[in-house]
């Protein structure tokens, strides 16, 4: 038989096999013409064993030891091939620089966030051109501003105390991340959403949301339109949502002498530079926007805070101390100046998101050629840095996984070492705009916590639990109560 004929009766035999070969061969190929392009001086690149794949698999399995490995191996800047893509990540101080300091000319957050666009819908944050972003971005900071805090704290304090007082007993045990999770979309709902989603709505708002929340999964990452389950209601949730936010709006109109300080209002009157309203649609995906931004961050920092805390009683002991003396000084009245007099239970948290941040990396689109750490990183590239890595740096924080909240307090303030600062929050020019609000959540939860009950961990500290998008301490993460008469 000749080679010819041995090779025609095999394909015959197994077709799909030799078709998946000719398809990695193909693949194989074009990597090599796409990498042969290349500039010359390209950061470390793992391109891993099998085409296409590349080292997706221990990447997505343990993501942070597996960059943490990287580094050590490579150094402040590598190159990982995942799923086709190249990702570069800038691990280092010195490399967070570019990263920051970038315009959206050389650096674009749209494509590496499209995921974001089913969520939040079309024409609303990443699914708009950069000049509509920045104005949807400039109307949702005029809703944070500070004299808006002010308002927000009220309702804050009155969701922290109505939830406490109805759902914990004299003592028990509770999922800590559970309970704020719970809370924080409460707050979130009477703060953002306005009156009559709390009053009226929010059972079918929370119902929405998790369809929404479920509805991002890592597949959603690379395959955002994937025809799933998860997908499907997530898409019938935001129709749902919009059409929830439109009656709510319709009403306001119709009844234009109630007075509304919430961030639903907010958007409402906003105007474009062109003078046109933005659509109902537009306002119901920025709400959206807002809570996912803010119910998952802030449940998770809120949890590791605690948990940090209860698990470090020499740093507890100054937060108890603070509690009394600043309530004490007010008559017992937990206002927004309360809270910002607040310094050790603030850095306390600022501690926790060093070292468990919730958004383990951030991410930005190479538009231009650039050179990083004295690396030229081509046009195309995805770049990632990582606050989680960027909190451990050992040329910056000393012994960085340790929970030391003090390091923030003058004379130390090893943040500062940082050229962009504690990265928790973003920074540069797209830092964090709901930072402040965070913060005021948190301080408010554990001020009344702290107060009115004794606390204490059960079981060893959580580890951070990296198979969702969003790393909070790994469920359940129990503490126990007891009500202080």
């Amino acid at each position: 038989m000749s080679l010819l004929a041995l090779i025609q009766e095999t394909v015959s035999a197994h077709p799909i096999v030799f078709l998946l070969l000719g398809v990695v061969f193909l693949v194989f190929i074009y990597g090599k013409i796409k990498d042969a392009k290349l500039p010359k001086n390209i950061p470390p690149y793992d391109k891993g064993l099998i085409p296409y794949l590349g080292v997706a698999i221990p990447f997505g399995r343990n993501p942070i030891p597996y960059i943490q490995a990287k580094k050590k191996e490579h150094g402040g800047v590598f190159t990982l091939h995942v799923l086709g893509q190249r990702l570069t990540f800038l691990v280092s101080a010195e490399a967070h620089v570019p990263f920051f300091k970038k315009g959206d000319e050389e650096l674009d957050q749209q494509e590496p966030y499209q995921f974001s666009v089913p969520i939040f819908g079309p024409n609303v944050v990443y699914g708009c051109d950069v000049n509509l972003r920045s104005q949807q971005m400039k109307f949702m900071r005029g809703s944070l501003k500070t004299d808006k805090m002010r308002e927000y704290v009220h309702d804050i304090v009155r969701e922290t105390e109505l939830f406490f007082e109805q759902r914990w007993k004299d003592k028990g045990e509770v999922d800590l991340r559970q309970e704020l999770a719970e809370l924080i979309i409460l707050t979130a709902s009477r703060c953002l959403m306005g009156r009559e989603i709390r009053e009226r709505l929010f059972t079918e708002v929370a119902r929405l949301f998790q369809a929404l929340d479920e509805g991002l999964t890592t597949l959603s990452m690379f395959w955002p339109y994937a025809p799933i389950p998860a997908h499907k209601k997530r898409d019938e949730a935001r129709i749902e949502m919009s059409k929830l936010f439109g009656k709510i709006m319709q009403e306001r109109k119709a009844n234009p002498e109630e007075e509304h300080k919430d961030v639903l209002q907010v958007f409402m009157d906003a105007r474009y530079t062109d003078g046109r309203q933005l659509t109902e649609e537009e306002v119901a995906g920025l709400m959206i926007a807002l809570l996912f931004a803010g119910q998952h961050t802030s449940s998770v920092t809120g949890s590791w805070t605690g948990l940090h805390l209860l698990n470090n009683p020499e740093f507890l002991e100054p937060v108890l101390e603070e509690q009394k003396r600043v309530l004490e000084a007010r008559g017992g009245e937990l206002d927004y100046d309360a809270l910002q007099e607040m310094d050790c239970l603030h850095r306390s948290i600022k501690e926790a998101l060093r070292m468990n941040p919730p958004l383990i990396f951030l991410m930005r689109k190479t538009l231009v050629d650039m050179e990083v750490g004295g690396y030229q990183i081509p046009k195309g590239d995805t770049l990632f840095l990582s606050p989680t890595l960027s909190g451990r740096l050992e040329e910056v924080f000393s012994n960085p996984n340790k929970f030391d909240p003090d390091r923030f307090a003058a004379p130390r303030e090893e943040d500062k070492k940082l050229p962009y600062g504690f990265v928790g929050f973003g920074g540069g020019r797209h830092g964090c705009m709901g930072e402040t609000f965070a913060y005021l959540q948190i301080k408010t939860i554990w001020s009344y916590l702290f107060r009115h009950y004794k606390l204490e961990m059960v079981g060893k500290m959580p580890e951070p639990d990296y198979s969702a998008l969003v790393v909070g301490p790994t469920q359940p993460c129990t503490i126990r109560y007891e009500r202080i008469h």
